[in-house]
């Protein structure tokens, strides 16, 4: 008998911090000279129209200050794309907020729109920054976990009975984080229309964290809950340029909400960050203006072979991977390294090859994801193949 999932405490979130397992897991890979896979910099080359545009507003005076919400510019940039990709119009002035990072723009909703005490469902494997978020604002997170896939291409699947179950009086929304960090899960057409179901039955807000929406392989289709008519008054959409645009370190997202709740928002990331880097803004908006199509088809199948060379060789080390639909992880079995527990296997790992990886235990409540190892494969391509020869060591 499957029981109802329970909202994890303080107690069992502080000792396994996401944050702290990648920097120690980078601390000691720095040490030892490896290849660290285990964080999530995307350290491809950012395009030059982005850089170059950073570079022109520095020079041009773009140095004080932005309006709270963000530069015209990009607000515009954001809202032509959004049409583009997702079907979807969108007014600039009153329903987009440029944030410092897709992080800062889940902060700033979660403090203007949730409570102490309020839960909300995230679904396992989780990313451990939006838990933290959550914890840290006192707002209790119940996991409902995924089905884990039955073949290697297989995508991670919705438990609708779950989640229907982890729903209770206390329960205020509902997050989906598709593609996924680590799994890579895609949520698909019907998955979305059954949680928005639930979360219109039970006035919830959905939160959808897209940041991942243009790394996408094999075909697959990314879908955001804001482009279905009848959940867009309680769709709070954030994404960025981050991963897009391989400008991890200068903190720059945005988010995408019903003009009834982005003044709350707004507010709130106002009073915590005040705006979100000027001249990188308009660096974001150049790339928007001159980047077409063909960038962003470009940026997915250069990942998808990425994917295609870590899936091959996590393979022939014995570590059978979850190959991901989209997002830049991976998730493989680690049962066969020494160790009792995910954390261990990461470094004895990180010993014998110098490949450094992150605990599956960091995406899953207290117990689970022990035989569970996450790769990212956003690397240049010296460094992947560098990684991938030293990993088919193992053999």
């Amino acid at each position: 008998m499957t029981t109802t999932p329970a909202a994890l405490s303080l107690s069992e979130l502080a000792p396994r911090a996401l944050q702290s397992e990648i920097r120690a897991m980078t601390m000691e890979c720095d040490r030892l000279g490896g290849v660290n896979l285990a964080q999530g910099v995307c350290d491809t080359e950012p395009p030059a129209a982005v850089l170059d545009g950073a570079k022109h507003a520095i020079d041009a005076g773009h140095n004080i200050y932005t309006r709270l919400d963000g530069i015209a510019r990009l607000r515009a940039g954001i809202s032509t794309k959004i049409q583009h990709f997702q079907g979807v119009s969108t007014d600039p002035d009153r329903e987009i907020l440029v944030a410092s990072g897709a992080t800062g723009a889940f902060h700033a909703a979660v403090m203007a729109l949730l409570n102490p005490g309020d839960e909300v469902i995230l679904f396992e494997p989780f990313y451990g920054y939006h838990l933290s978020t959550l914890s840290s604002l006192r707002i209790q997170a119940v996991p409902v976990p995924l089905h884990a896939p039955t073949t290697p291409t297989a995508d991670w699947s919705l438990d609708y009975d779950a989640l229907q179950r982890a729903i209770t009086p206390r329960t205020r929304a509902i997050l989906i984080n598709t593609p996924s960090n680590p799994a890579g899960k895609i949520f698909t057409h019907a998955e979305i229309e059954a949680v928005g179901h639930l979360a219109i039955r039970h006035n919830l807000f959905l939160f959808t964290d897209e940041i991942y929406e243009h790394f996408l392989y094999s075909g697959a289709q990314h879908i955001s809950p804001f482009s279905f008519p009848n959940l867009r008054e309680r769709a709070i959409v954030i994404s960025g340029f981050s991963k897009t645009f391989s400008v991890t370190g200068w903190r720059l997202g945005y988010l995408v909400a019903d003009p009834q709740w982005l003044g709350a928002i707004a507010y709130f990331h106002d009073l915590t960050y005040v705006c979100a880097p000027s001249a990188f803004q308009h660096g974001a908006a150049d790339g928007l203006e001159q980047l077409g199509p063909d960038f962003y088809s470009a940026l997915a199948a250069d990942h998808e072979s990425k994917r295609a060379r870590i899936v091959s060789a996590l393979t022939d080390a014995g570590m059978n991977p979850y190959t991901p639909a989209g997002a830049y992880y991976i998730l493989a079995d680690a049962s066969s390294l020494p160790g009792a527990t995910a954390a261990i296997k990461a470094r004895n790992l990180l010993a014998q090859t110098g490949v450094a990886s992150v605990a599956g235990s960091a995406f899953f409540r207290p117990g689970l994801g022990e035989n569970l190892l996450r790769f990212c494969f956003a690397k240049r391509d010296s460094d992947l193949d560098n990684a991938c020869s030293r990993l088919r060591s193992l053999r």
